[in-house]
């Protein structure tokens, strides 16, 4: 059976999707904003554990393929994407709820040294949550995408991509403030800079919030078909196909490609190296409390939304801002961020980590942009399916690798140093030099002379169309 779009989607039913990223921002918030906050600074655990935790979303990324693939093909109980979509989501506000409990049993006994080693129950707690979370994730991301694609034309789907990914950044800017509020400081027991049950609290209205805007964002959106157990195929048939193993090898001995990859794994590394440890280093290195380091993610949101959207709106009259010199940008203000965050760190200056937060927050709106479209660009006509999802593949690894190296590289320096100082600026220091050397790879792939043989997808220009 084929499915196409059959009707056009109109703006407000646009921007009700587009709900479905608010909701996952909130998440995001929640396990990399919050959750790894409490643990690392106010609980006292390692960070090694919690941010190999916090990564495996990442590299259960493969499933995702796995019920997008399944979604393709069959249907359940009559719709092809809303199970995998319900489902997924379902387990991550479970998830939520069950990280929530757990963490604050820890919490009421004073973490680490308060519970004296006997924390076996609520840690089974803890993993049980993020295995939810991370599964019902993956199997349920790529199939909204593939929803959103079924059902926009395609001349909306620049317009509709846009918006989605506008609320994503909308509610990192609004959530992380909200959160704050919900959880006062200087209420909690000995050690803790908030209340045990403040904490309960906004895991609970996060989780039922989320779940609520996924709902919402979702009922009426897939109509069901007559029968379950269809099986469908494309409307069109690729040009070619070949092999994982033939692509991969084409990456490898394609100069271009091959320092492609590279660019974006190291950058997609570096710049995911702070993700788990910047809240807690706010609160170890200069003592700020939970409600405020859980803004930080208001900060930098904020200013990638001005960033992302100023240079969309450039890109459009200015043909020189293209997908490579748009990425050299971003990348290059990442650079001074990690640098502003290191100078911070090590000379234990505070106000540097909101001027950071500022510059953190420009950079990755532009480089989201940049990277994004080169994507598009590096990936061979008639193969576009295959090379979008393993650059994408090589993002995700990429960033949970980045997620787990930092709170590694913290712990060593930890136990190096004994300075939390030392520890969080040798973590920036790190990611510093690897965004500066991925600018070094993004040169040596030489995107312009492989732009002038392949017939390259203008991204820039499609995302842009959501600025209209």
């Amino acid at each position: 059976m084929e499915t196409t779009p059959q009707e056009n989607l109109s703006i407000r039913r646009n921007l009700k999707l587009g709900l479905f990223h608010l909701g996952s921002s909130m998440a995001d918030i929640i396990i990399t904003g919050l959750w790894n906050r409490v643990m690392i600074s106010d609980l006292g655990y390692a960070a090694t554990p919690v941010s190999l935790l916090i990564s495996l979303r990442y590299f259960l990324a493969p499933l995702g393929i796995w019920a997008g693939r399944i979604s393709d093909q069959r249907s359940v109980g009559g719709f092809r994407r809303m199970f995998w979509i319900g489902t997924g989501r379902a387990m991550m506000a479970i998830g939520i709820l069950i990280l929530g409990v757990a963490t604050t049993s820890l919490a009421q006994g004073g973490g680490i040294t308060g519970m004296a080693g006997n924390d076996t129950a609520q840690w089974i707690g803890i993993v049980l949550a993020i295995l939810l979370f991370s599964l019902g994730n993956s199997i349920s991301g790529g199939t909204f995408l593939a929803l959103l694609y079924d059902r926009t034309p395609e001349h909306q789907r620049g317009r509709a991509i846009g918006i989605v990914w506008t609320f994503l950044l909308i509610g990192y800017a609004i959530f992380g403030v909200i959160f704050g509020r919900l959880l006062p400081h200087n209420e909690g027991v000995a050690g803790l800079s908030f209340a045990p049950e403040a904490l309960q609290n906004v895991f609970i209205i996060a989780a039922v919030s989320m779940a609520i805007l996924w709902l919402i964002s979702m009922i009426y959106e897939e109509r069901r078909a007559n029968k379950g157990g269809e099986t469908y195929t494309s409307g069109s048939q690729q040009e070619y196909s070949t092999s994982a193993l033939a692509d991969l090898k084409l990456v490898i001995n394609n100069r271009a490609m091959r320092y492609f990859m590279l660019f974006l794994a190291l950058s997609m590394f570096s710049a995911f190296s702070q993700d788990l440890i910047l809240e807690p280093f706010g609160g170890d290195v200069f003592q700020m409390d939970a409600a405020h380091t859980t803004r930080f993610n208001s900060y930098w949101g904020t200013t990638a939304i001005i960033g992302m959207i100023l240079f969309l709106f450039l890109a459009r009259r200015y043909k020189s801002l293209n997908n490579r010199v748009l990425s050299y940008a971003g990348v290059a203000i990442l650079t001074a961020a990690f640098g502003i965050f290191t100078i911070s760190a090590l000379a234990q200056i505070r106000p540097l980590v909101t001027w950071g937060l500022l510059v953190f927050g420009i950079g990755q709106g532009i480089w989201t942009v940049g990277a994004n479209g080169l994507m598009m660009d590096m990936s061979p006509n008639g193969r576009a399916g295959t090379f979008l999802g393993f650059w994408t593949l090589v993002v995700t690894f990429a960033r949970g690798g980045g997620q787990g190296a930092g709170g590694i590289i913290h712990d060593i320096g930890i136990s190096v140093f004994g300075s939390p100082s030392a520890a969080y600026g040798i973590c920036f220091l790190v990611g510093t030099v690897g965004l500066a050397l991925s600018i070094v790879m993004l040169r040596q792939a030489n995107i312009k002379a492989y732009k002038a043989e392949h017939v390259p997808t203008d991204a820039v220009g499609v995302l842009a169309t959501a600025l209209d």
